[in-house]
């Protein structure tokens, strides 16, 4: 029998981004912010497209960490986390905007909405995830962190042999 956290583990879904697919287009941006705010705007979207040097561009969003030091750090205790599938969510009516969340976060996934002085963050939203439809070059995907993990054994795996017949 799996332990209870083990279980959680494997059932948290979050959003991942292919950098190689990725070219920096924000169209998922404007996805992200056209379902919560009824407007496009890329300030006001839950995921963010990031570029390093030149050519690598990715999208980052919240990966719903384990034990997620956003929410541990919070002076307000703005922010829960969801027991069933690991969802971030933030209370506007305690959070006051002191970002300590924000430089909290590993992944730099949480973000500031400019006019609610308040941290958002990606709630999955109920599994209709626009910005993962919008991605006109499949660069998003909803994985676990077992997916991810796989996929980089396999990697290493092909790399070793590599040449090899």
């Amino acid at each position: 029998m799996l332990s209870h956290n083990f279980e959680m583990m494997i059932l948290h879904k979050f959003i991942t981004c292919d950098a190689e697919k990725c070219t920096g287009c924000r169209i998922c941006e404007l996805a992200c912010s056209e379902v919560k705010e009824n407007l496009y705007n890329p300030r006001k979207s839950r995921i963010r497209v990031v570029t390093l040097g030149l050519v690598i561009n990715t999208a980052l969003v919240c990966r719903f960490c384990e034990k997620p030091t956003c929410v541990r750090c919070c002076p307000r205790g703005a922010l829960r986390q969801s027991e069933e599938n690991g969802v971030v969510f933030v209370d506007e009516m305690k959070c006051d905007g002191c970002g300590w969340c924000l430089g909290a976060c590993e992944f730099g996934a949480l973000t500031f909405h400019v006019d609610k002085k308040t941290v958002i963050a990606c709630d999955l939203c109920e599994g209709d995830l626009e910005c993962i439809k919008a991605c006109p070059f499949n660069a998003l995907e909803l994985v676990t962190s077992n997916i991810l993990a796989q996929r980089a054994r396999y990697a290493v795996t092909k790399s070793l042999f590599k040449g090899r017949s």
